[in-house]
């Protein structure tokens, strides 16, 4: 029989043979390599039996699928563990998250203390080297029976719909209820630690019991595990929890969950965020428009989102009509563009808001300003013709490198298809919009991966994934397909012949939550932002207060320039004034006393501690004026210590 590959390789096997006869083939035989494998597009097991004309590719631990079969894999192998040691508990669920996994019990009680024999059991499971054996439960009677002893499972399975297939996996003497899929053999976990523990209700409900959550962490080699914990160590360090009210940057009310203060240095950041924004979209040929906060039902209705979304936005009533707050700029922007009439000479028609939009997150899922109820989004909505996809998309991508270039972050691409059920629009609709993704991404020159069927259900879109200073990724930018909301709010346009015709829509953000780019810029730079957007790019020292009239005019001098500079006279010793203007983050700190009034100069320190010494303060503002037009990451002025 013929298969294809990933890639268009089509090879002949013998007919019976799995996925993971031909991962042997193809000497996929690492421990980060070929942790599942996606058939036709569905993720399913390496014991799976190919058959003529199959297409698929094998996940690594590179890919979010395999790093997902990894970790649930993982979470069985900690509750298999738990239960050798603590034969009382009861395993409810064990997901993998976005880095690990966890496992909630119910009857367990543990501390720290009993991690290192946990550990030492799951490294006796895995020495073992199970193969994990998925079995089909032929219905919910036998299930129910499977599982009597587990009160927690047993209401899942009544839960699950009545024909959707039931399936198990056994590796060893442990057996759990499970979707999968799973490694082929438990040999490919190399590294194991568990985190921490916690408390988690039931279904996540504050009215159920609560249970005992064991957090963990698995890998192919030691040297990930040992990079990992180094960069959470590096993590605490940058948190910019920490860092952010530290630096008088933002804050968090317990009179607004999940609402942050920006204060007035957290401003100047923002303010250079937007306006460097602004900037970019002004010369791509955007155009800006802010909509309501407040719409009425009937707007949600229409849009979906009443229907789909409700449970997530904040609502109100008001003279007896029911209002939400936009937790989505797009319906906004669909009643704009259906305000006036549009001809093909305007498309490509964009269109940027940053709309401050709102959330319901439970507060347990809050955090800092990376998961928030009120932020701003750096929305666009792009109206064009179907042949005038394919460039935009490919401007985009140029966009959004730019940008995230400026600010020395790296990072990749990801495609997601069409989801294999409940999407709108014809089949050919979505291959034309893949294609134009796929088509701008491949002329592009850089390199994606392709997530099988994670589109949204309204279009194909591709994810900007960043990666931080510490090695750290984040989804931040989207580019989005949209065949939904030009259906639902009847958005049409005149073409070049005459008819009335629907436009093709993307939806876009680059920054993405613009309070959650920040959170990640604080981290990403550890507080010390370039000059261009720093709070506190200088900073005079008086060395005495003979000298603050001095200290003074400098400052003067450079607002002139347009550089916010503060001053600090105070009765500190001038080293402690210098270790202030370091913690604080200051850019340049300038020190006047005798000599500098006399030769009227100033001694420019960096907040690296680097001495450069006296110098004029023409000179300073010159190299700080190129620092900022450039957008420059480090500082441009260099001189040699005076030693006159």
């Amino acid at each position: 029989m013929w298969i294809t590959v990933r890639g268009g390789a089509r090879m002949e096997l013998p007919e019976g043979s799995t996925a993971n006869d031909l991962a042997y083939m193809l000497n996929l035989k690492g421990a980060e390599e070929a942790l599942g494998v996606s058939l036709n597009g569905k993720a399913v097991d390496l014991s799976t039996e190919l058959t003529e004309g199959s297409e698929l590719f094998f996940c690594s631990f590179e890919e979010p699928k395999g790093k997902e079969i990894f970790w649930h894999t993982s979470a069985h192998v900690l509750a298999q563990a738990i239960l050798r040691l603590f034969p009382q508990a009861l395993p409810t669920i064990g997901p993998p998250i976005d880095a690990g996994f966890y496992y909630d019990f119910a009857n367990l009680s543990i501390s720290e203390s009993d991690f290192e024999k946990i550990e030492e059991e799951v490294r006796a499971i895995l020495k073992a080297n199970y193969r994990p054996e998925r079995s089909l439960i032929a219905s919910k009677e036998e299930a129910l029976c499977l599982f009597a002893d587990n009160p927690y499972k047993c209401e899942l399975i009544k839960g699950f719909p009545c024909d959707e297939p039931l399936t198990a996996y056994r590796q060893g003497e442990f057996l759990d209820l499970c979707r999968g899929p799973h490694l082929a053999n438990l040999g490919k976990i190399k590294a194991f630690k568990i985190m921490k523990t916690a408390g988690a209700y039931w279904r996540g409900d504050a009215t159920k019991e609560m249970l005992t959550r064991v957090y963990a962490i698995s890998f192919p080699n030691s040297r990930l595990l040992k990079d990992y914990l180094q960069q959470l160590e590096e993590a605490k360090k940058r948190d910019h929890k920490v860092l952010g009210p530290k630096l008088g940057l933002f804050s968090l009310k317990e009179e607004a969950p999940g609402m942050p203060f920006i204060h007035p240095k957290g401003m100047v950041v923002w303010n250079h965020l937007l306006d460097y924004l602004r900037s970019c979209l002004q010369r791509a040929g955007y155009i800006e428009i802010k909509t309501p906060t407040m719409m009425t039902r009937e707007l949600w209705e229409l849009s979906g989102h009443w229907k789909n979304y409700r449970q997530s936005m904040f609502t109100s009533q008001v003279e007896e009509r029911d209002f939400a707050i936009k937790p989505m700029n797009c319906p906004g922007c669909m009643l704009y563009y259906r305000s006036e009439t549009h001809s093909y000479r305007e498309l490509p028609l964009r269109i940027a808001e940053v709309g401050n939009v709102h959330r319901f997150e439970p507060s347990g899922a809050l955090s800092g300003l990376m998961r928030v109820r009120s932020f701003h989004q750096d929305d666009a909505h792009l109206f064009m013709e179907p042949h005038q996809i394919e460039q935009e998309i490919t401007a985009l991508l140029l966009l959004a490198d730019e940008i995230y270039s400026t600010f020395g972050l790296q990072y990749h691409l990801e495609l997601s298809t069409r989801p294999e059920k409940n999407t709108i629009g014809t089949d050919d609709e979505w291959r034309q919009a893949t294609d134009a993704l796929k088509n701008a991404l491949d002329k592009s020159n850089r390199s994606y991966r392709i997530n099988e069927g994670d589109g949204a259900f309204y279009g194909p879109k591709i994810d900007f994934h960043i990666r931080d200073a510490i090695n750290r990724t984040w989804q931040c930018g989207t580019v989005q397909l949209d065949m939904a909301l030009p259906e639902r709010f009847e958005l049409v346009y005149t073409a070049a012949d005459g008819s009335r015709k629907r436009p093709v829509m993307i939806h876009r953000a680059i920054f993405g939550s613009i309070e959650r780019f920040f959170g990640i810029l604080i981290e990403h730079f550890a507080g010390r932002f370039p000059l261009w957007m720093s709070p506190i790019p200088a900073r005079v020292i008086a060395v005495a207060d003979r000298h603050v009239a001095y200290a003074q005019q400098v400052v003067a001098e450079m607002r002139k320039s347009g550089f916010c500079c503060d001053i600090d006279d105070s009765n500190e010793s001038v080293g402690k004034k210098v270790r202030n203007g370091q913690i604080d983050q200051v850019n340049y700190i300038l020190t006047v006393g005798d000599r500098e009034v006399e030769e009227q100069k100033v001694s420019v320190r960096t907040r690296d501690n680097v001495v450069h010494g006296l110098a004029p303060l023409s000179s300073l503002l010159q190299a700080m004026e190129r620092e900022r037009s450039s957008r420059s990451l480090t500082a441009l002025f260099h001189q040699t210590v005076s030693t006159a």
